[in-house]
């Protein structure tokens, strides 16, 4: 299972902005919308084997909300990153006074959110990691399961708060690649990276060509 939890930092968590200023006053969240496409979305498909929660962080609880998707059951998510905003704002709106989680369409659940304890519920799961260009490179990572569970953050660095918590946390610290990129091209250069390595063990080999005995998911 690919997991992934954005944390959006400016995004209005009641879902009071407009579709026509995504990059403005929707803080960002035209980028979070992106990402959240990029996770899910192949050619004439979606990825059935991802999850995506996404912590909305712009106000403490109990306005900070959460969305969860999974790719199992997810249903009206498009490629492009207007109607994917369109799909997340009406979660949003739907759950500004709603005390408790509810599926907001097939496939995605929002609730109330505690962000500390959401962040270190994520940060104990299987293949947990942390994406950031202070990291060791992806490719060289070795993973211990199938599973990851990556964290990333939207345009805006982490907080303190959460910075202290992927500390403490011990969990490794991936980079794909030396730029600062945008959250979308960050989870797409993961997928890309574990596609890789999903063929490559269905051939018996690595992805650098050499016979692999490792399981499904390992590094060269």
């Amino acid at each position: 299972m690919r997991r992934f939890l954005i944390l959006a930092h400016r995004v209005p968590p009641r879902g009071e902005f407009t579709l026509n200023d995504l990059a403005g006053g929707a803080g960002r969240m035209d980028e979070v919308a992106r990402a959240v496409s990029t996770a899910f979305t192949l050619s004439n498909d979606l990825r059935r084997d991802t999850e995506v929660s996404v912590a909305f962080v712009a106000e403490p609880p109990p306005a900070t909300r959460r969305i969860d998707l999974s790719g199992a059951r997810l249903r009206y998510l498009n490629p492009d990153e207007r109607s994917t905003a369109a799909l997340l704002k009406n979660a949003l709106t739907r759950a500004a006074e709603f005390p408790a989680a509810f599926e907001s369409s097939p496939g995605l659940r929002v609730g109330p959110a505690d962000p500390v304890s959401l962040l270190r519920e994520f940060l104990a799961l299987p293949g947990a990691v942390w994406l950031t260009e202070e990291g060791q490179p992806l490719s060289s990572w070795t993973p211990a399961s199938d599973d990851m569970a990556a964290v990333v953050s939207d345009p805006y660095d982490p907080s303190a708060e959460e910075r202290r918590l992927l500390e403490e946390s011990g969990v490794p610290r991936l980079s794909v690649g030396p730029r600062s990129l945008r959250t979308s091209q960050v989870i797409d250069a993961v997928h890309r990276e574990l596609d890789l390595r999903e063929a490559a063990a269905r051939r018996g080999r690595r992805p650098n060509g050499r016979p692999s005995a490792t399981r499904l998911g390992s590094a060269a």
